[in-house]
């Protein structure tokens, strides 16, 4: 393979030498275009793929509008040269294409119905309206499939034609069915299809709620509002009940978080609070009158030196009415009845005079119009406390606990004086708004816990803390007799030891002794003394040991040291 390489190679050479310089720049110039095309070529191909916005360009304020509009919705949008504008796929340009219109920001160029308004001299007004009911079809499966949970969905539209009298119109109607991501509650959200419904009957002129059903896959109607009036009759319910565990719950927890950091958490273990609250709507309007005020309190003053008036005089008129006559009355022709005044005929047969004041003042009144509503509010809140006294071991002289004939610790309990039972009800009275007009209770009360199980458990402890502590201590004493033994033993062997070998040194340096002795005597008396093989090793060790203890004395008396210390 190397040599048939080699061989094309220099075939190669040979060929490039024999031609022309014309010939190799037309090679050259070949080579180039074909990496400049493959260059372009991956390049388009990398380019990613993007769907324009609109059909048409879009320049000055308004580009920059759908821009900012686009980065709202985190979309990434190009633009080119021409002034069109791009998006990353269809169904972005689709979703982003209603979201403009809807908000008006479609340039005037721009027609979103151009394609399916677009006649010939064959297309009639049943084509025409055809066409206009399939693109509001089209619109407004998109526009529903925008909706975040919507997987998908189909609309489907009856727009009869128009009749001459109201009366014979047909009603129009819109089926829509909607297929729900998983893990959602559209279904079950009677918000959410209610706004899929209003969305439908404003995009289509005429269409009433009662002619749009909406439904899912499985055919079951999604906006029967009526006959999910016992639904949300018991929704309500619960979420009224929720509302009142809360209240409860929160009542509770600061009531017995201030109990317990005040005594215990261990003798405030049990509160219990109820409230009743009434969710029915109370419209109230009433009038005030109020008296007016002429001085006000001055409060430097110790007494209240206020003045209040219940009625204040803008206007007043008084009327002097006087009469006088002779009595004569005339009554008119005989058998018929006078026309004279009622004022006049009281006064048949009256000789005399007669005045008559009237006086007519008009009032200033304070008066204060109440409009007042409410909903939810507490009709009746009751509390239970109970709170357990104080439990106390008995101790002796030596202060150890006392125990009793079954082997439990002896405890007294003293109970939680009255005067303070009357004071924590004070407190949650106070802390829950306490209204004795309404029913509000509070009840505290002192009743011993059960804690016989506590106790048992904590006597077992403290008969084992004392059983281990005598253990211990036992196994304590033992562990120091057998060091006293060892130790003892070991002084004795050590003395022992001592003792034999001081006797065996003894022995020994008799011995050394007499010989000596005896060599030193023999030497005297001029008698050659032969020496046996031992006593030659035991005299040449004993000439190297001083020999080594002169050369190395700092070696040596590290031995002998190391010596001593191991006897």
């Amino acid at each position: 393979m190397n040599e048939w390489l080699k061989k094309l190679g220099d075939s190669a050479k040979g060929a490039w030498a024999k031609w022309s310089k014309i010939q190799k720049a037309i090679v050259i110039g070949i080579a180039v275009a074909v990496i400049v095309a493959v260059v372009a070529m991956f390049r388009v191909s990398s380019t990613p793929t993007t769907v324009r916005l609109f059909n048409a360009p879009v320049t000055g304020d308004m580009q920059s509008q759908i821009l900012t509009r686009l980065d709202q919705e985190n979309v990434q949008a190009s633009v080119n040269d021409a002034g069109y504008i791009s998006v990353p796929d269809e169904k972005t340009a689709i979703k982003m294409r209603e979201i403009l219109i809807t908000e008006g920001l479609v340039p005037a160029v721009v027609d979103p119905w151009a394609s399916f308004f677009e006649r010939g001299w064959s297309t009639t007004d049943a084509d025409q309206n055809q066409k206009k009911k399939l693109a509001i079809e089209r619109a407004l499966t998109q526009h529903v499939q925008a909706i975040e949970e919507v997987a998908s969905a189909d609309v489907r539209l009856s727009l009869p034609e128009d009749k001459l009298f109201a009366s014979e119109q047909d009603p129009v109607k819109a089926s829509v069915i909607i297929r729900a991501k998983p893990m959602s509650d559209l279904y079950s959200n009677r918000r959410k299809i209610l706004g899929i419904q209003r969305l439908i009957m404003s995009a289509v002129e005429g269409l009433t709620a009662e002619n749009c059903v909406i439904t899912d896959s499985e055919g079951n109607i999604l906006n029967d509002f009526e006959g999910m009036a016992e639904s949300d009759r018991l929704d309500l319910v619960k979420k009224q009940e929720k509302l009142i565990r809360e209240g409860e719950a929160h009542y509770r927890a600061q009531i017995l978080k201030a109990l317990q950091n005040t005594l215990s958490a261990d003798r405030v273990r049990d509160l219990n609070i109820k409230i009743d609250m009434d969710f029915s709507k109370e419209t109230m309007d009433s009038e005030v009158y109020h008296p007016i005020t002429i001085r006000e309190d001055n409060p430097d003053t110790p007494y209240d030196d206020s003045e209040f008036r219940d009625t204040l005089p803008i206007s007043q008129q008084t009327v002097t009415r006087e009469w006088q006559g002779t009595g004569f009355n005339p009554q008119g022709p005989a058998g018929t009845e006078g026309q004279n005044p009622p004022t006049y005929a009281d006064m048949s047969n009256v000789i005399g005079k007669q005045t008559e004041t009237g006086v007519t003042q008009n009032n200033a009144l304070n008066k204060d119009v109440v409009h007042r509503e409410e909903s939810p509010r507490y009709n009746k809140v009751t509390v239970s406390v109970n709170i357990d006294g104080i439990w106390t071991k008995k101790y002796d002289k030596n202060h150890n606990p006392v125990f009793n004939d079954e082997g439990g610790i002896v405890r007294d309990y003293a109970p939680v004086p009255k005067e303070q039972l009357e004071q924590w009800a004070d407190y949650i009275q106070s802390a829950i708004g306490y209204d004795r007009a309404k029913g509000y209770k509070v009840t505290v009360i002192n009743i011993p816990f059960d804690r016989k199980d506590e106790f048992e458990a904590e006597d077992e402890a403290i008969r084992k803390a004392q059983q281990t502590r005598l253990t211990i201590i036992l196994v304590l004493i033992g562990l120091a007799a057998i060091l006293a033994i060892f130790i003892l033993y070991r002084f004795i062997s050590r003395e022992m030891e001592r003792r034999r070998r001081l006797r065996e040194e003894e022995l020994l340096r008799k011995q050394q002794a007499a010989r000596d002795q005896a060599l030193w005597e023999a030497k005297e008396e001029g008698v050659e003394v032969t020496m046996s093989v031992e006593e030659r090793k035991r005299a040449e060790l004993q000439e190297n040991a001083i020999a080594m203890a002169k050369e190395h004395p700092e070696d040596v008396a590290m031995l002998i040291r190391t010596w001593l210390m191991e006897e």
